[in-house]
């Protein structure tokens, strides 16, 4: 069956994270997140010049490259990504898989990004003022080997 295509782009406020692995019972973890970012990929070239030719410059692709993926979301209290992260401070990288998946209007699957072998590499608290009217956020950044899309 062949993807479906639409004339509509998707909203992108509808999208789930799943982690699997992070809880200590191995289940893997969907996460609530207001803010999903850094799904890039970036291929460097690497010129190169043979000194027996011109000087017409020959580009290859150099390795590849994954920017980090940064989740947001307002505290809740669940401890299972800082439990994660503790883990690396004190040793332990336990590195994992997930998936940002975009939810179409009717919350049903529409695309699938799945990452292989992050960890968190940053986690960063809410900033806390009595005097704003703010949800208080965390931020978790994890550094990811590779990124696929799968539709």
């Amino acid at each position: 069956m062949p993807p479906v295509t639409r004339d509509d782009p998707y909203a992108s406020y509808n999208f789930q994270i799943i982690v699997t692995n992070v809880s200590d019972d191995g289940v893997a973890v969907s996460g609530s997140f207001t803010e999903a970012s850094g799904l890039e990929l970036e291929i460097p070239v690497i010129e190169y010049r043979n000194g027996s030719e011109d000087i017409t410059v020959r580009k290859i692709p150099g390795l590849k490259k994954f920017t980090n993926l940064t989740f947001k979301r307002g505290v809740t209290g669940h401890v299972g990504f800082w439990n994660w992260v503790v883990e690396a401070l004190n040793g332990k990288v336990r590195r994992t898989s997930g998936s940002i998946v975009l939810l179409d209007e009717n919350r049903q699957e529409a695309m699938r990004w799945n990452f292989d072998r992050g960890w968190p590499t940053k986690y960063t608290g809410p900033t806390l003022s009595a005097t704003k009217n703010e949800i208080a956020m965390e931020t978790l950044v994890l550094a990811v080997e590779k990124l696929e899309i799968d539709v």
